[in-house]
């Protein structure tokens, strides 16, 4: 492969990576810029207040009861913990941020300590 090819190549990488991120940002921006214009019921603003929650469950359900890819009933221990603390800053705060934040702090910590 000479230089010129590895540097089309390259190109047509990093091409597709932009094309991809626009699409995917302009995807979900789409939704979100047509709700924020409408006058949406009442029942449909609290039913969209669950979709966070519901989202991040679904997110961080799996890695904590398939540990190695297989069904576990036993949890690994750091994750149920961190989860556990990440639940209670959830309920106690209602911020996704700090959520995230001290979960991820409490993983690593953790593991750091368990090993």
């Amino acid at each position: 492969m000479s230089v010129a090819d590895a540097a089309g190549s390259d190109v047509f990488v990093w091409s597709m990576i932009v094309g991809i991120g626009i699409a995917t940002f302009l995807i979900r921006f789409a939704p979100l810029a047509l709700l924020a214009h409408l006058d949406l019921p009442e029942w449909l603003r609290q039913a969209l207040r669950y979709v966070p929650p519901a989202v991040m469950a679904a997110i961080i359900a799996p890695p904590l009861f398939f540990v190695g890819g297989a069904p576990t009933i036993g949890p690994e221990l750091p994750r149920a913990a961190a989860a556990a603390l990440a639940t209670v800053v959830a309920w106690r705060t209602r911020s996704t941020w700090l959520t995230v934040v001290l979960g991820m702090l409490a993983l690593w910590g953790l593991r750091a300590l368990v090993g």
